[in-house]
């Protein structure tokens, strides 16, 4: 029978496939402490791919090395085999490898839930590298493989990072100590004796303050001592971290207390939209840290020391073989790739070092300014990974865009067997635009002038609880139809649905679209910015949205859609679009055009087509309940919108949309903000923390301190 595999592939597999393997594992790394930081700046979808499949691959390739050299010791029928004392010698790479760069440990939350199977997998590797050592003796590269402590140093501190951050783990070590309190049985036996004999007495309730209230109070008036509106980077990197060290309990859904609160709020209320923002990039950034990589971990004493002897052992490593190597016939093959392996190990462990040293970690503890501001003032110069620590953007989704770039039903069909409909939707249908200034700006002075008016939890919760209704009543807009959109009857998703296409329609139609104020165009820009983010979100990061979300968000989405492609699809053949053939031609561009967008002109086409159906009788009332578009429920709305003052009302709607963002932000769950972290970052997780920093929201306890029981025995 003729062989399957030709024996020069065969003969190239026996010479490379573990000098490949080791090699290949080594490139890995490289990968992935270049790209890794990449994902929190960016939520490419490509990029991410390219990690994932780094991330993945990296842990297959170190163990399917290790495997190949416990398959070849011993084995003298190999002929091109590696000697069984050198690869002896690589298999502490290997486990150098499997501990992974500084800056990723885990992929997803997921991953940390995984540390028990990574420590088991510690354990197996150990044994695996620990016998091919013992059965290569006597080696005669003994000493260059003391590397296998600095190995086994890097996997422990990879399993103790995802130990660490689990979210189990993460929770259980911010709780308090445990507290039974006063000693109830003894004080009442003394309050009954007391009172037995006759002597007047009584329990009274002291009020102490909480732990580290008096601290909190001393940090609270030093900082607002600063002028709070101007922080350099260094001043910006300390605040971020004083926070993040009190609210990274919101992860874990942990309630904050109201001494956090009031410092917060007066705070942020001090500081400028820039600075805010920036302080909150940087909380973020050690939320990012502490969930996805080793900084905690490294950034200890202990960590510090490991890391000193791992840089140690890799040295000495070096050194030694080096010194040796000339003594041994090895091939020049082999030669090569062991000095490959070691530079590798060297360079990698000083970029680490790099890194460690110029991260946010150091500067939050150094104590002494001015090491801070050299620090800071090198990192600018040299370091790339603290140029940015998120993506700046935001992604737009259009409903009429949508529809307009209508697939092939085959491809979509096909696309879904294979499950990658959702990759080509985001390729094909989502935008990305950069968050301006001027959108931060606005968005901050409405939650800013919200906080304001949150002086007592009641206002604050229900501030917290609007979706479009706090606006509407503020600014005295009391249209029944308008209101009705946005009340607790409705669903959020419908409010959503309803929004975003009567934005869409106002935009391209009423007797404003020629309006040359410059202030109603931006809020009509910001009120199509956020309608657009918003719809992304629901369809494409549905995760993010389902705690408001209905069972039914996806039939509304696609009936209305449906809706709108049928009308489309009659405008066609009546001439008031392309025809059937250019709409043909059409699909064939969208299917590879990817994210250029549809001109704006055919948008307006439809909108205006959309605006002049009458819609006096209410679609539900014609159609039934057995479609739940909500497309001319959307027309009927954009027609009440532009009643609304001029001069009023794309301010009114810009505003609603803020709402809606801020009510999605404050009920996302706090897990899922996290995740998405390692995706780019999201505005939203902005607006949540900037919320949680104004005072608005759930999470605060009402109490502010702890009563103590006294017995008070009168004369």
């Amino acid at each position: 029978m003729a062989k399957i595999i030709p024996g020069k592939v065969k003969k190239v597999w026996d010479v490379w496939n573990l000098r490949g393997a080791v090699l290949f594992s080594l490139f890995l790394q490289v990968v992935l402490i270049f790209s890794a930081p990449s994902r929190k700046r960016t939520g490419n979808i490509i990029v991410t791919m390219i990690i994932w499949s780094a991330y993945l691959l990296a842990d297959w390739v170190a163990v399917f090395a290790v495997g190949l050299i416990l398959n070849g010791e011993g084995d003298d029928s190999k002929k091109f085999r590696v000697d069984d004392d050198l690869a002896a010698f690589w298999a502490p790479f290997l486990l150098l490898h499997l501990g992974g760069p500084d800056n990723i440990t885990a992929f997803s939350l997921e991953d940390n839930e995984l540390w028990i199977r990574h420590l088991l997998g510690l354990i197996v590797q150990l044994v695996a590298v620990v016998y091919v050592f013992t059965v290569s003796l006597p080696n005669q590269f003994w000493i260059p493989t003391v590397l296998f402590f600095a190995g086994t140093i890097k996997y422990a501190e990879r399993s103790r990072a995802l130990y660490l951050a689990c979210l189990a783990n993460f929770k259980d070590r911010m709780l308090p100590k445990p507290e039974a309190g006063v000693n109830y049985r003894r004080l009442m036996e003394v309050y009954s004796s007391k009172e037995a004999a006759g002597v007047p007495v009584e329990i009274e309730i002291v009020k102490e303050p909480e732990k580290g209230f008096r601290t909190a109070i001393q940090e609270e008036e030093a900082a607002l001592t600063q002028d709070l509106t101007t922080l350099v980077d260094t001043e910006v990197v300390n605040r971020g971290h004083n926070f993040f060290k009190k609210f990274k309990r919101l992860l874990v859904d942990l309630l904050l207390s109201t001494t956090n609160r009031n410092f917060s709020r007066k705070f942020f209320f001090q500081m400028t939209c820039e600075v805010a923002f920036r302080v909150i990039e940087v909380e973020l950034n050690f939320m990012y840290d502490v969930l996805f990589t080793k900084m905690e971990v490294v950034h200890r004493k202990s960590g510090f020391f490991f890391r000193l002897i791992c840089s140690t052992l890799i040295a000495a490593s070096f050194i030694q073989f080096a010194s040796i190597q000339k003594d041994h016939q090895i091939h020049r093959i082999d030669v090569a790739v062991t000095y490959t392996l070691l530079i590798g190990a060297v360079g990698l462990d000083l970029l680490a070092h790099f890194k460690l040293f110029f991260s946010d970690w150091t500067i939050a503890k150094l104590n002494n300014s001015k090491a801070k501001s050299v620090v800071s003032a090198i990192r600018e110069k040299v370091s790339f990974d603290n140029r940015c620590r998120w993506s700046k953007s935001f992604s737009q989704h259009n409903l009429i865009r949508y529809c307009l770039k209508e697939r092939f039903k085959w491809l979509d069909k096909a696309t879904d067997f294979f499950g990658l409909k959702e990759f080509f939707d985001e390729m094909q249908y989502k935008e990305t635009k950069l968050v301006e200034d001027n959108l931060k700006k606005f968005i901050f002075s409405e939650l800013r002038a919200k906080g304001l008016k949150a002086k007592d939890s009641k206002t604050a919760k229900e501030i917290f609880s609007a979706r479009g209704d706090w606006v509407l009543w503020q600014n005295s807009c009391y249209h029944a139809s308008i209101v009705s959109t946005v009340s607790e009857e409705v669903e959020y998703d419908e409010s959503l649905l309803l929004w975003h296409i009567a934005t869409e329609l106002c935009y391209f139609n009423g007797p404003d679209r020629n309006n040359q104020n410059p202030s109603n165009d931006e809020y009509r820009q910001f009120s199509k910015l956020l309608s657009e983010y918003m719809l992304y979100l629901l369809i494409m990061r549905p995760t993010m949205m389902s705690s408001t979300v209905g069972d039914i968000w996806k039939v509304r989405f696609q009936d209305t859609c449906e809706d709108a492609r049928k009308i489309i699809r009659e405008d066609a053949r009546t001439g008031q679009s392309k025809s059937a053939g250019e709409v043909i031609v059409q699909k064939l561009m969208n299917c590879f055009r990817g994210k250029r967008s549809e001109p704006n002109e055919e948008r307006k086409k439809v909108c205006v087509n959309l605006l002049s159906v009458n819609t006096v009788v209410k679609p539900v009332e014609v159609k039934g309940d057995r479609s739940k578009s909500l497309l001319f429920d959307a027309c009927m709305l954009a027609k009440a919108l532009n009643e609304i003052n001029l001069e009023k009302r794309w301010e009114i709607m810009s505003k609603v949309w803020v709402e809606l963002l801020s009510y999605a932000a404050c009920h996302c769950k706090a897990n899922i903000h996290a995740q998405h972290l390692s995706k780019g970052g999201e505005l939203i997780t902005f607006v949540w923390l900037l919320m949680t920093h104004f005072g608005l929201g759930e999470q605060f306890r009402i109490d502010t301190g702890h009563g103590r029981a006294k017995l008070i025995v009168g004369k």
